[in-house]
């Protein structure tokens, strides 16, 4: 049996010499000392031997174990540092090289109109709220005194999610919100997207931003809007830029309006961009009806306000002069970079 432990011993000590890796060291390790070795066999043989023998035989078998141990614990350190060094090495930075060009990107249009309109609102002290996208169809028509029949309820015009909800298909839906919680004086724009079941084309797209405005207070007049407006439009398109309203409709302002920009492009001399006209639509406006200042609980014998609306893709489009709403959607980084 003694034999038997130094033969296995220095079988042993060859494998472990050659060995180049970690994982035949663990092979090793099991083979050697594990619970199925050739060691425990020994061990467990020993039974048979007399006392004296036993304990001799013992002292042999645990010091050809423990050198095994022992040699394996030392080749496993050696081989973990020729790792670690083999890892460095491939690691290794030239710090000589060229660094790799860091490829910045930019704002988005759209953000950057967003981000102009309300600086230039806050400007004029107005503050900004938001409101969900889903919203409910009391919000989006009812309480905006839209009428029961009105085309844009329709299934064609409108994403219904259920009966009581729906993708707002307008930012006017936070007009509401504000008055029902805030008490005047109240002056807020509120920007955010908004969709509608339109087929994609250079001027339509089914999803699209808007910024709504709102004025409440004692004393406010149409006066008060165009003012606003005149303002706006000098801030946002420069000092040459004039409005002028136009008798429309709209079922939450009584009277309403649109509103029209002297065109950037000819000076209001007639172009292409204009048609002809020397006058570009740029959003819709008037005064908050009487019924949706009621829905509010605020009295309309006390306060009066004024509410506009604008499409952000629309003022960018004429701002900087592109003529396909679809561009904005597209993600081409050409067209975006440009914006940098």
């Amino acid at each position: 049996m003694k034999e038997e432990l130094n033969k296995m011993l220095q079988q042993a000590m060859e494998e472990i010499e050659k060995a180049g890796d970690l994982e035949v060291i663990e092979t090793l390790r099991v083979k050697y000392l594990g619970k199925k070795s050739k060691m425990s066999e020994i061990l467990r043989g020993m039974g048979k031997l007399s006392h004296e023998d036993r304990r001799l035989m013992g002292e042999a078998a645990n010091s050809v174990r423990d050198n095994i141990a022992s040699v394996i614990s030392s080749k496993k350190k050696l081989l973990k540092e020729a790792e670690r060094k083999i890892k460095m090495q491939r690691e290794k930075i030239d710090v000589t090289q060229p660094g790799k060009a860091m490829h910045l990107g930019t704002k988005h249009p759209i953000t950057i109109t967003i981000e102009e309109i309300t600086d230039v609102f806050k400007s004029m002290g107005f503050s900004i709220c938001e409101g969900p996208e889903i919203e409910t169809v009391y919000n989006n028509f009812d309480a905006l005194n839209a009428d029961k029949h009105h085309p844009a309820r329709a299934m064609t015009d409108t994403f219904y999610l259920t009966e009581e909800y729906l993708l707002r298909t307008q930012t006017s839906p936070v007009q509401i919100r504000t008055i029902k919680k805030q008490k005047p004086p109240i002056k807020i724009i509120s920007p955010g997207r908004c969709f509608r079941c339109d087929t994609a084309d250079a001027t339509h797209s089914p999803m699209f931003h808007q910024v709504e405005g709102l004025v409440i207070d004692e004393g406010i007049t149409m006066a008060d809007l165009k003012g606003t407006l005149n303002r706006f439009a000098k801030l946002m398109f420069g000092e040459f830029a004039k409005t002028k309203l136009r008798p429309h409709h709209f079922p939450f302002t009584e009277p309403s309006a649109e509103v029209d920009l002297s065109c950037f492009k000819c000076g209001g001399e007639g172009c292409s961009v204009c048609k002809g006209s020397g006058w570009i639509e740029i959003l819709g406006c008037g005064m908050v009806h009487p019924n949706v200042l009621k829905e509010g609980n605020i009295d309309p014998e006390k306060y009066t306000g004024f509410a506009f609306g604008m499409g952000v893709e629309r003022i960018a489009m004429l701002k900087y002069e592109i003529d396909d709403i679809r561009l904005f959607y597209e993600n081409d980084m050409r067209f975006i970079e440009e914006f940098k």
